[in-house]
Order: C-alpha cells, then sequence, then structure tokens
C-alpha cells in the first residue's frame, strides 16, 4: 500500500487485493477520513486508521460488488461512521441511501459528489472528490466504471441486461469524462487483475486526461465500443453468483480465528466424504507427495479465484499448509468471497497427514514443454489444455483437448484414456487440473511451464495468434 498526498494535501491510501485485482481507498485530511469499497478483512482498514491517526466517519459503496464479499457494514459498524449506499439498491440492513448529484461533506475539507454511472451495475455510483476549501477537483472513485484503459463489465447481472448496460457503461464513462477536469485522478475498485474488468490494463495510475487519450469506451463512438466489448468477454468465476445476495444480505465481520486441528484420521474421512481437502502448498511440493484425493490450490497463485469458482457452493473446506501463516492467509482470502470457516486445518508436510493411517502418499511427475515435445516423437498421448475456451481458440498445440479447468470437476469423464499431459498458461492452473486427475486415478503429466516457449520447442501451435 502506497499512499499518495494529493496538491492540497489530502491523503489517498489505496489498498491492494492484488489476488483478487481490486483497490479499496482510505482517504484522509489527517483528522477525519472516509473509505470507499472496503474488502471483507476490515482489520487491514483499523490497522491504517491507527497508522495514520485518523477517524472514520463515512464509508461508500460504489455497486453492490459481484467479485467479493464487502467489509462495509461492519467497518461501519465498528467505527460508528455512515454508510452511504445506493437509495435504490434493495438491502436488507440500514444504511445513509446516496443519489445522483448528492454531495457529502466529510469533515472541512472533502466534498464527495455521487454521480449516477450504470454499466457495471444498474444503480452504480462514482464519487468525484473535491477540497472543501479550494474548490479544486481532486479524482473520482469509480468502481467498476471508468478503469484504466477499460471499463468494468455488464454482463454480471445475465445475458438479458447484458445489452442495456453496455450501453449504459458508455455514457457513463463519457459522464464521468465531460464532468471532471483532465487532471482528476481516477481510482477504480477494478481492473487490476480481476474478472469484474472487461478487459485488463498494466497501468498502475491514471487521470480522467488520460483516459481520454487511451480508454476505448472515451476513443470509440458507442456502437465500436459495444461490439469490440462484447466479443472480448470471457467466463468469470461461478462464485460470483453468491456475492450479490451476500452483500445485499449484509456481511458481518469475518472470524480469522485459528481452525480446529484435524488428525490423519480426519482428514482421510473428509476427503472420503466427498469434502474438498486443499493443500496450500506450491505445486512442484505437491506434485513430489501429497495426501491421496486432496486437492492443490497454492495460497502462490489465484487461490481464492479458483477454488471459488471450482467448488460446488456449501462444500466443506479443510486446508493444509506447511506452517500456520499459510492457513492464516488462506483463510484471509476465503472470507473475501463468502466462504467463512474452514471445516478443520492441519500444518506440516505430508507425512504428517497420512501418518498411522496405512496410506501412502500420492505423486506425479512434472514436466516442461520440451519433453512433451520429445514425448510425442515416441507415443501416443493425450494433451489436455486447461486454459479458457477463448485462451485456447486464440492459439494453441495442434490436437490438443480443451476442457476449461473451472468445467473440469464436472467433465472428469470427457478426459480421454491413457496418458495425459496437462497444461495452462504457467502452470497454476495445470496443478490445479493435475490433482482432480491424481485424485480420479488417471496417469498424467503436469506440464509446469510457459506457454510461450511451447513453439519455440517445436511444438505446432495452431489459431489466429499462434506464432
Amino acid at each position: 500500500m502506497t499512499s499518495s498526498t494529493t496538491p492540497t494535501d489530502l491523503t489517498i491510501v489505496p489498498i491492494e487485493t492484488p489476488t483478487l485485482g481490486d483497490r479499496s481507498y482510505l482517504v484522509h485530511d489527517g483528522e477525519v477520513a472516509f473509505v470507499v469499497d472496503p474488502q471483507r478483512d476490515i482489520d487491514r482498514v483499523l490497522d491504517l486508521l491507527d497508522e495514520h491517526g485518523v477517524r472514520l466517519t463515512h464509508v461508500f459503496e460504489t455497486h453492490i460488488h459481484n467479485d467479493y464479499v464487502t467489509g462495509g457494514l461492519a467497518l461501519a459498524q465498528r467505527t460508528g461512521a455512515a454508510y452511504l449506499v445506493n437509495g435504490a439498491d434493495d438491502v436488507a440492513f440500514e444504511r445513509t441511501p446516496i443519489s445522483d448529484d448528492e454531495v457529502v461533506e466529510v469533515g472541512p475539507r472533502m466534498r464527495v459528489t455521487a454521480l449516477a454511472t450504470p454499466g457495471h451495475t444498474f444503480t452504480h455510483l462514482s464519487y468525484a472528490l473535491a477540497d472543501a476549501a479550494s474548490g479544486e477537483s481532486i479524482g473520482v472513485f469509480t468502481g467498476g466504471s471508468l478503469l484504466f484503459g477499460a471499463t468494468g463489465r455488464p454482463d454480471l447481472l445475465g445475458h438479458e441486461h447484458t445489452d442495456e448496460l453496455v450501453r449504459a457503461q458508455h455514457a457513463s464513462a463519457h459522464r464521468l469524462a465531460e464532468t471532471l477536469p483532465d487532471a482528476a485522478e481516477v481510482f477504480p475498485t477494478h481492473g487490476f487483475g480481476s474478472f469484474c474488468s472487461a478487459t485488463q490494463s498494466d497501468a498502475t495510475s491514471s487521470t480522467i486526461g488520460q483516459e481520454k487519450t487511451a480508454n476505448p469506451v472515451l476513443t470509440s463512438d458507442e456502437e465500436t465500443y459495444v461490439r469490440d466489448l462484447l466479443a472480448g468477454l470471457a467466463a468469470y468465476p461461478a462464485y460470483y453468483a453468491q456475492m450479490a445476495p451476500a452483500n445485499s444480505a449484509g456481511p458481518s465481520a469475518p472470524d480469522l480465528s485459528t481452525p480446529a486441528q484435524a488428525d490423519p484420521a480426519e482428514l482421510r474421512r473428509r476427503i472420503e466424504a466427498g469434502e474438498w481437502v486443499v493443500d496450500l502448498r506450491n505445486r512442484t511440493v505437491f506434485a513430489a507427495g501429497h495426501v491421496p484425493g486432496s486437492l492443490n490450490f497454492g495460497i502462490d497463485g489465484g487461490f481464492a479465484t479458483y477454488l471459488g469458482w471450482l467448488i460446488e457452493w456449501g462444500t466443506p473446506v479443510t486446508l493444509l499448509g506447511e506452517t500456520p501463516a499459510d492457513v492464516a492467509a488462506a483463510q484471509r482470502e476465503l472470507v473475501r468471497i463468502g466462504i467463512d470457516r474452514p471445516a478443520a486445518a492441519a500444518t506440516g508436510d505430508p507425512a504428517d497427514w497420512v501418518e498411522g493411517t496405512g496410506v501412502e502418499l500420492g505423486s506425479f511427475q512434472t514436466a516442461t514443454f520440451a519433453d512433451l515435445a520429445q514425448v510425442r516423437h515416441h507415443r501416443d498421448v493425450t494433451v489436455l489444455d486447461v486454459r479458457r475456451a477463448d485462451e485456447h481458440a486464440s492459439a494453441r498445440i495442434q490436437g490438443a483437448v480443451n476442457i476449461p479447468l473451472h468445467e473440469l470437476p464436472t467433465r472428469l469423464g470427457d478426459v480421454p484414456a491413457g496418458e495425459v499431459w496437462v497444461h495452462c498458461a504457467g502452470g497454476y492452473r495445470a496443478s490445479v487440473a493435475a490433482s482432480f486427475l491424481a485424485a480420479a486415478g488417471l496417469p498424467l503429466v503436469a506440464i509446469d511451464d510457459s506457454f510461450g516457449n511451447a513453439e519455440e520447442v517445436g511444438l505446432h501451435l495452431v489459431g489466429p495468434d499462434a506464432a
């Protein structure tokens, strides 16, 4: 987290959640503060308030979030701050309703104006910040509206609403561009890897003026923007369907206390009952030795995104970590997507987790694309590509079978018989897939390599983006 001081000495602190691709914001004048779009684990915000020595008076939500569970209500209740949510949103909790063009004074220095910016949702609001003393425009908190080089995706509320929302998104971006000066900074919630963003950008900061010259929503006419954005939309995590109902109900503060510890016999019972026992270790050590039937979602990658995407909602989750810190990190990730409590946990190494059960550790081979190229000279193997369908269509190994990772748990029967070499773009998703294949007893090799190396080692790629 890096604080930035505005020209008028107001401080804006981005609160990064890189694993979900989001940012929240703490803004203060040295005495009072407001927060925009806080994540569920509000202790991070509370620590910042203490660090900066400021008092929280307002919490603003730009929209009912689809990719994470908010901490807004819990934070407001904990601090006594007003909780501002669009008055048109149907929520089950008491809030301070806010609507288009409404102005909120936060202390003597900060003036926040709500701007209706539908498109990501129907009731989406952005919040323009000005220095009340000078009248100078500082920036705008755009949530899932205007992002860096992109916009929030318009298809999360259902196909039947997408056309209306994508056109509203175009109009909303233009409203912001026309309302705010070029020097105003843009502070989006999404767009740092979040699937809530229609496309991704490497930018870490921007202004209205920069977006006017570089963002397709502001450089394209409406029909071109609509056509190009809809053509580029890919699949998004299934757990998103759970987020809006949870946020509309008013989530409580999370319980991050240590889970109950499971012994090897309990781990075996849980696996045999069809529960998820999730190994948080790096994919390399998982391949070398793991509890049979456990699933590998390494805490070093897109842990919560992919676990939330693949799991049948409500399935109990037990966490296996090398250290208590790994388990605690995983808990924090899970509460952000509404998986509130692990069923149990265990720490140590795989030998500890099977001790006394008579069960031997499982393992599988890992390889590179160069190894695959050599093997294909000698014998037939199935190449299983678990990237998304759009990635596979763009460039793929000739003859590869595509079962996107998020479909694999329910399509294991579609995996061809025989030896399977599974790959993705960089290795993380391939290891997740390999753990499912191994749990099903299928013979496999996990390719732990960058897909960019595939053609260089002689594997023939096909597709419009193949070199």
